[in-house]
């Protein structure tokens, strides 16, 4: 117990030397990881095989489980493949259905890129912010009755810097991985359209 409230003090010792400015990032860390977390787990493929195949194994009833993204995807398309009968109207049902799951490809990944814009200048705020109040107390020379001087007026200041790189820089590496990712999902759900609208009929693909 001692040891967590130990930890605890160290933490607010920490958030309080960058001034204000270190909570507002706090909270960033927060969003940002939740936007991430919530993204690596929806954009989970499921199987590796070709979008033909899945749909060739779901078809013919030798897989029934969806295991992943693309998957459930397969699965819904055949689900409207053989509960329309008006070929007509095929490609439009399925822009309507799969359009559910291009909106959870990309949900949060606006939330992930504004945090990752916004943290770094975030920190440069606090760290301006901190040079100020360092070279105002400079000029009353109030700042030498304190320990560590100049130099410890000017390493507060810059907390608010590290602490918005350490957000921006994991999520800018991850959002990439799970952007491309994501986009790659993207083509996979037009092949899945393209194939059951140009072969409608099951025993053909």
């Amino acid at each position: 117990m001692e040891a967590l409230i130990t930890l605890f003090n160290q933490f607010l010792a920490y958030m309080n030397s960058g001034g204000f400015v270190m909570w507002p990032l706090f909270i960033l860390v927060f969003a940002l990881w939740y936007g991430l977390g919530y993204r690596y787990h929806t954009i989970q493929r499921g199987t590796q095989k070709s979008v033909r195949v899945l749909i060739r194994k779901f078809a013919s009833g030798k897989r029934e489980a969806a295991r992943g993204f693309i998957d459930s995807a397969v699965v819904d398309g055949l689900e409207i493949l053989n509960t329309t009968k008006d070929t007509k109207f095929l490609r439009k049902l399925l822009d309507d259905k799969f359009f559910d799951y291009l909106k959870e490809l990309n949900r949060y990944k606006k939330l992930v890129r504004t945090i990752v814009v916004v943290a770094p200048l975030i920190g440069l705020l606090g760290t301006v912010i901190g040079m100020i109040e360092t070279f105002n107390s400079l000029a009353s020379m109030s700042l030498f009755s304190q320990s560590g001087g100049i130099a410890g007026g000017i390493s507060q200041a810059l907390f608010t810097t590290q602490l918005g790189l350490v957000v921006a820089v994991p999520g800018l590496v991850i959002g990439r991985l799970l952007d491309k990712k994501a986009a790659n999902m993207e083509t996979d759900l037009e092949q899945i359209k393209d194939i059951l609208c140009s072969e409608g009929n099951l025993d053909e693909i």
